[in-house]
Order: C-alpha cells, then sequence, then structure tokens
C-alpha cells in the first residue's frame, strides 16, 4: 500500500470536511448579514458520497470513535459487525466454526459458511445498502438489515481485506479507507468455503486505540451461549455452548441461585431466570443475537409476563411486580423478523411486532411465558414454593419500608427540582432524543466535598459531564437493608441523581465516575461507594458504568525561565510532567534533571482547575470497576467491609508498605 494512496484518501475526506466546514461559515455569515431566517439557499446544501458520510460522522454507524478503554467504544462495533456475518451463516445451516484472532490493533475473522458470491464480493463489502437481507423473507432473522456494516468497516479501516471462497474458487480484494488497493481476478484454491475478513482500523479516526481482551471474551462468550452448537476459536482458546441462556447466567451471576435456573425455549425466544439473596434486578437481553444493553420492548415483555404469571400461579394479590422481580436474574434471546434497533450499533430493540404480519411481540412472549412457565411451577413445586418466598420477603421488606419510602419520595421530588448537590450536564443517556455519541459519553463524577467539586465543575464539559458533590464520609452500607439508603439523605440524593431508584433501565449517566483523593481517607470513600453499589446496584457494575478516576499523584516540572529578547527561550520554557505512579515520577525526574520541583497531590481540591481540565478532557485515565463470579463478591465485602475487625487487621498489618515521604519532597 503506497503512502502517495494514502495521501490520496486523507485529502479527499479533508477537502469533504473543509467544504462541509465552508458552506457552514458562509451560511452563518449570510445568515448574520440578512438575519436569522434569510442566507439558507441552494449553497447550503451539500451532498458527500457514502464513504465520505461514513468517515466524516462515523457516530451515525458505531455509536462512538474511543480508543478502546470502554466496551461500548467503535473498534468493538466494528469486530461485531464482521462476527454477525459469519454467525448469520451458522444460523441459516452453514459453518460450525468461526476463527478470530485479535492483536492489539488489527482482526481477522474466519468462518466457514458459503462464502460470499464471487462477482459479488466488491459491491458487498464497499457499497452501501447492499446485502442479501432485503426483501427474502428466509433471510430476515438476522443482525444485519440494512446492508450497512461491513461497509462502515471497511471505510474506517486503514487496511482492510476480504476474501471468500466458493466451491474451489476464490476472489480477494484489499483496501485503504474504502478505496480499492487490489482486486485479485477468481483463482482456483483448495481452501474449505467461507469468508476470511481483515481490518485495522484507521488511527487517524481511533487515535491511541487498543484492542483489550477484556472486552472482546464476554462478547465472543455470548456468541457462544446465543448459538449453541458453534464453536468459536479466539487466539487458539475454543469458546462453546451447550445449554445456552442456562451457561450465560451461571456465568454472569455473582451470587449462588435460591433454586435451580429455569429454562424455557421456543423456535425463536428462549428465556432462563433464577433469584438470587441480593437487591435490584439483573437482566441480559439479546434480539437476533444483539446484545440489547439497553433493553427493549422484548425485556419490557419479558418483565411483564414474569410478573404476571407468577402473582396468577401464587394467588396472592398483594404482590407487586417489584416483589416478584427483586432479586431476579433473567436471560432472553429473541429473534424475529425486519427488527429495528434503536441506532446502528443495536443496543435497544424498538420493534412492536414480533414479524410484519405477526403478533406483538409482548402478546408473543406473555403468552409463551402464561402457558410454558405456568406449567414449569405446577411440575416443580420446590421451585415454586422458592420463588414465592422470596417474593413475600420482598413485599414485607417493601411494607416495612413504606413509610420512609414515602417520606423519600417527597424529598426526591423537591432533590429532582432542585439537587444542591448535583451540577448536571445538557446530555443524558436515558435521552429519548439527541446525538448518540453525547449520550453514550455521558458521566458524572462523584467527589468528596465542596472543594473538589469545585475544581471540576470549573472546567468540566458542561454538554456531557456533570458533577455530584458529597459531604463527608457515607455510611457503611454492608449488611443494611435498603431502607438504610432512603433515610440516608447522602445516598437518596445519589440515587435520584443517577434516577436508579427502580432499577438502571433509566440510568442519565453512561460513566459513575468515582473522583476521591489519593490519600487514605480518599480510598476509605471510594470502598464505601463500591459497597452500596455492589450491595444495592451490582447491575449497575455488571454491565460497566462505574469507574474510578486517577489524577496524578505528582506534578514534576522545571523551573527555568528565559529572558526578554533572550535567543534561547523555546528551549528555557519551563516543563511539566503530571505522574500518576511512582516510575512516571522517577522517568520526569530523569528528563527534567535532580533539581526539578516535585509536588505530590493528596487532594483533587490543590489541583488548580486550569490543571484539572487536561485530566477529565479527552486523555482522562479511568479505571473501569469490573466484577466476575470467581471474585466471590460476598466473601469479600464480608471481609474488606465486615466486622471482624482483627481478621482485618492481621491483615493489614501483613501487607503495610510504608513510604518514605523524604524521597519525595
Amino acid at each position: 500500500m503506497s503512502d502517495h494512496h494514502n495521501n490520496e484518501t486523507d485529502e479527499e475526506l479533508s477537502e469533504a470536511r473543509e467544504r462541509v466546514a465552508d458552506d457552514t461559515l458562509d451560511f452563518e455569515e449570510s445568515q448574520a448579514e440578512a438575519g436569522a431566517t434569510d442566507g439558507y439557499d441552494e449553497n447550503s446544501i451539500v451532498t458527500l458520497s457514502p464513504k465520505e458520510h461514513v468517515r466524516l460522522r462515523p457516530g451515525m454507524y458505531i455509536s462512538s470513535l474511543g480508543d478502546g478503554s470502554s466496551s461500548e467504544d467503535g473498534i468493538y462495533v466494528l469486530l461485531k459487525e464482521v462476527i454477525d456475518n459469519s454467525v448469520d451463516e451458522f444460523n441459516q445451516g452453514f459453518g460450525k466454526v468461526i476463527d478470530v484472532t485479535v492483536t492489539e490493533t488489527s482482526v481477522t475473522v474466519r468462518d466457514r459458511g458459503r462464502g460470499i458470491p464471487l462477482g459479488s464480493v466488491v459491491d458487498a463489502s464497499s457499497k452501501l445498502n447492499t446485502g442479501a437481507n432485503f426483501g427474502t423473507r428466509g433471510n430476515l432473522k438476522t443482525a444485519g438489515m440494512n446492508g450497512i456494516g461491513i461497509k462502515a468497516v471497511n471505510f474506517l479501516s486503514s487496511e482492510f481485506v476480504v476474501q471468500s471462497v466458493r466451491d474451489g474458487k476464490m476472489k480477494r480484494v484489499s483496501y485503504c479507507r474504502g478505496d480499492i488497493v487490489e482486486e485479485s481476478e477468481i483463482t482456483d484454491t483448495e481452501e474449505p468455503n467461507g469468508t476470511t475478513v481483515s481490518f485495522t482500523p484507521d488511527d487517524t479516526l481511533f487515535k491511541g486505540y487498543r484492542y483489550r481482551e477484556e472486552f472482546i471474551v464476554p462478547m465472543i462468550k455470548n456468541y457462544s451461549f446465543l448459538n449453541v452448537g458453534l464453536t468459536i476459536n479466539l487466539n487458539g482458546t475454543k469458546y462453546v455452548s451447550r445449554n445456552g441462556l442456562t451457561d450465560l447466567l451461571k456465568e454472569y451471576m455473582t451470587n449462588e441461585p435460591l433454586y435451580p435456573i429455569i429454562h424455557l425455549t421456543t423456535d425463536d425466544l428462549e428465556v432462563a431466570f433464577t433469584h438470587a439473596s441480593q437487591y435490584g434486578e439483573e437482566y441480559y437481553s439479546f434480539a437476533n443475537g444483539q446484545n440489547t444493553v439497553h433493553g427493549g420492548t422484548h425485556l419490557t415483555a419479558l418483565k411483564d409476563a414474569i410478573s404476571r404469571t407468577i402473582k396468577e400461579y401464587s394467588g396472592k394479590a398483594n404482590l407487586e411486580g417489584s416483589d416478584i422481580r427483586g432479586g431476579i436474574a433473567a436471560a432472553i434471546s429473541l429473534r424475529l423478523e425486519e427488527p429495528v434497533f434503536d441506532s446502528q450499533a443495536k443496543t435497544k430493540l424498538t420493534s412492536r411486532d414480533i414479524a410484519p404480519d405477526g403478533p406483538t411481540i409482548a402478546k408473543y412472549i406473555g403468552d409463551f411465558i402464561k402457558t410454558d412457565l405456568d406449567n414449569f411451577l405446577h411440575r416443580n413445586k420446590e421451585v415454586a414454593d422458592a420463588i414465592i418466598r422470596k417474593a413475600m420477603d420482598n413485599e414485607r421488606e417493601r411494607k416495612s419500608m413504606s413509610t420512609v419510602t414515602k417520606k423519600a419520595r417527597e424529598q426526591s421530588r423537591k432533590i429532582s427540582l432542585y439537587n444542591k448537590k448535583l451540577f448536571d450536564c445538557r446530555s443524558h443517556l436515558n435521552d429519548t432524543r439527541g446525538d448518540e455519541e453525547k449520550k453514550l459519553a455521558s458521566s458524572i463524577f462523584i467527589t468528596e466535598g465542596d472543594s473538589a467539586a469545585g475544581s471540576i465543575t470549573k472546567i468540566r464539559n458542561v454538554e456531557t459531564q456533570a458533577v455530584f458533590s458529597l459531604r463527608g464520609k457515607p455510611k457503611n452500607t454492608y449488611g443494611k437493608t435498603k431502607k438504610m439508603v432512603y433515610e440516608n439523605q447522602e445516598f437518596n440524593a445519589l440515587q435520584v441523581a443517577l434516577n436508579i431508584e427502580e432499577s438502571i433501565d433509566g440510568l442519565r449517566y453512561n460513566k459513575v465516575i468515582i473522583a476521591t483523593d489519593a490519600d487514605v481517607d480518599g480510598m476509605h470513600i471510594r470502598l464505601l461507594l463500591l459497597t452500596y453499589f455492589l450491595q444495592f446496584f451490582p447491575d449497575l457494575v455488571k454491565r460497566g458504568h462505574v469507574y474510578i478516576l486517577q489524577t496524578p499523584l505528582f506534578r514534576v516540572r522545571n523551573k527555568k525561565t528565559a529572558k526578554r529578547g533572550s535567543r534561547n527561550a523555546d528551549k528555557m520554557q519551563e516543563e511539566t510532567y503530571y505522574c500518576y505512579s511512582d516510575e512516571e515520577r522517577v522517568a520526569a525526574i530523569e528528563k527534567l534533571g535532580a533539581n526539578a520541583e516535585i509536588t505530590r497531590f493528596k487532594g483533587l481540591g490543590e489541583i488548580s482547575p486550569q490543571e484539572f481540565e487536561g485530566f477529565i478532557g479527552p486523555d482522562i485515565r479511568l479505571d473501569r470497576v469490573s466484577l466476575h463470579k470467581e471474585d466471590g463478591l460476598g466473601e469479600m465485602l464480608r471481609f474488606y467491609m465486615g466486622k471482624n475487625t482483627f481478621e482485618r487487621q492481621n491483615f493489614i498489618i501483613e501487607n503495610l508498605v510504608v513510604e518514605d515521604d523524604s524521597q519525595i519532597s
């Protein structure tokens, strides 16, 4: 691939950007001259090619760009788009093995399907709105419906190669940012049928990106859970499931189930659920193989159907839906014709009907659950009794809290009108309208005290960044009931700000960021907040919404200043390095010399707003809080936050590390 070719494609994109910018500027200038209602004419209209549009507005096609540090970043959407095509082949009965190879910067996917028709390889990989799923009913229960996905991958990649093998014949096409670099003739081959796609995301768009295994492995596991009998080899490791959504719940549940998982299936619907001794509701929803992390019509129908069926079976009129669902862990996988999602990223199902001429999704799921779950409960009395006991325990707790929750909700209404602790932003995750990229960028910083909140508030991005200020240390919630959350003004205000009282479906911010000082008190507050989330809203952590803000521990700078008029002024300007670890501090000192000034930041309030701007901007450093079954949530919380003072004291003594502050100053 030549540099000349790269320059040409970069120039084309730059020209497209300049045309849009110039026309926008002309439009704004004409408005200023002629008034707000004039100046809109033919020159204001710009037409972009499909490739230009995808590259200029990638958020419309993959939601966000990102660098791979979040599971929702665009490089994982690109990977998913390619795998989806191979999975669709499996679901139509072709190819039971998919090989996936992922390095830090590139991807190769090889399936054993039928292979793209050789005469259509170029069209299928480079012409938008071109595909095999238009107007053919037999192919409509698939993920790809719009003929966009693989083309978007092509246009957003610096290198993209597609190879198809069909019945002893092969064709291969190489691209650079959507332009053909090399196209082979159709040749003979001994390779088995199938399609191979290799791509490298364009680092001029995905700046500093890196594929991370922690986000890819769960994606691959989900593909295996949703497609029983499919084997996916990821970098040499085999993933295969025999029990579908039952295996999924066993993989992701962090608390022991109260009864064996109930697993119900029919042709196009699979449901699995159980209850555990936990607060909140935990759901995993999928539509045509897409992980609909934001739910949708199918998940709403499942919740209603389970609540209604169990209530009717129990004969207890006083049970509410929240009583029945409290502590539930459930998964649903639905396949439907012509699915409609909220965006190309397919994170929420918005379809109303199961098929163009079929019943509504609510009726289809409701009828299935009413029949099959009711039959199951009558045949398995021990399981049914365990479900009803859990629901009645939830009911008793709800009633015992009724006075407290009524008072708290009255306070919540006042808080919603004016929450003095919340400095809100304009874009929110649960907005029904608005820019998808801004919704995903929505975040809230939870800070300790007004000092830290003040620094962040002054320089935050008011479009996507909110700030919530804590007053001192919150209470330890370990072993407490949810009554404490309502009685504690601090926690009640926080759950109102996040909008998670009933469930996290209405969560207002995609990222909940704990921003505390890098000292003992700050670490303690961090643990108290994590305990609160893990105790009452574990799904918030499991879905990857909770993060820890990294802030620098040290500032290392030289104090050289140049005399006015000096020829060496540029060379003698102050150099500053912000260091997040001792290793970075040592490296900075080596660069600036032994006389460098070293400042140890002990609190966020010590960092000026001007300095803080760089720490919460595009280069923000966040640690995502993850939770896995092997972490042993119950035992972990008991050890670190329980009343086992002597046991914990011995652990601290045995693992204590003493820092020598004299080496820092």
